[in-house]
């Protein structure tokens, strides 16, 4: 038969000795034990050191998002800035606007409706502008449109256009008042306001030349202005007196 050896263990030994009283302790640790403890520790110091790098790139990421956020919180300071200056100018707009509306507009005539006009002293031809307020003229006689629109504004009074009696006073839709005034020699006038106003005449009064018919009460008003010789539509301009 063969020897069969004993395998030795290979152990080391720990001694520690105090240094008050002399007195000593003895540890045995074996290779094997020793080796586990090595890989331990440094698996933990690669975990620790993991740990470590995580964080710092989460300390870098955590000031990248703070400079953002600081970059955001100006550029909505300057949104603001911007935001009221624009406020501002659109106040002043307003108010310049409202001013410009405020001041007195003169109809334009054309040079060739100036041309064709005649002086008439008859005060029964309604030569007169029939609006004595501020007031634009937003639309010309046509076929297709057998009277001029007139814008009026609050305060301004629609006028008879020349002496004559008042044949008829109703509302149409899309008109909110018609006054129709009859006058010598053919002429007819009609005053149509799309917008409510206070009605200052009835049928069948008698009226001269720049009487108050309708008296406007809110702003934007439109009056379409017609004048008819012999029952048909003629131009209002071609017989509006450039004084009236």
């Amino acid at each position: 038969m063969k020897d069969q050896r004993h395998k030795r263990k290979e152990i080391y030994s720990v001694l520690m000795v105090s240094n008050t009283n002399g007195t000593s302790k003895q540890f045995q640790v074996s290779a094997f034990t020793l080796r586990v403890c090595s890989i331990l520790l440094v698996l933990l110091c690669v975990v620790m050191g993991w740990l470590i790098y995580r964080v710092s790139m989460a300390d870098g990421s955590l000031q990248v998002l703070r400079q953002e956020l600081a970059t955001q919180k100006e550029q909505v300071r300057q949104l603001e800035a911007d935001k009221d200056t624009l406020t501002k100018d659109k106040l002043t707009l307003a108010a310049e606007n409202e001013a410009l509306r405020q001041q007195p507009e003169v109809p334009v005539l054309s040079e060739e409706t100036s041309e064709e006009k005649k002086e008439d002293s008859n005060p029964s031809v309604p030569n007169l502008y029939p609006s004595d307020g501020v007031g634009i003229q937003k639309a010309s006689y046509s076929e297709e449109q057998p009277y001029i629109s007139i814008s009026t504004y609050a305060g301004g009074h629609i006028v008879a256009a020349g002496n004559g009696t008042v044949t008829a006073v109703w509302s149409d839709d899309p008109y909110a008042h018609i006054v129709e005034i009859e006058h010598e020699s053919g002429y007819k006038t009609r005053y149509l306001l799309h917008q409510d106003a206070e009605v200052n005449v009835e049928q069948g009064v008698q009226v001269q030349a720049g009487d108050t018919l309708l008296t406007i009460t809110s702003d934007d008003c439109q009056l379409d202005y017609q004048v008819l010789l012999n029952d048909e539509p003629i131009d209002p301009l071609s017989i509006i007196d450039a004084k009236g």
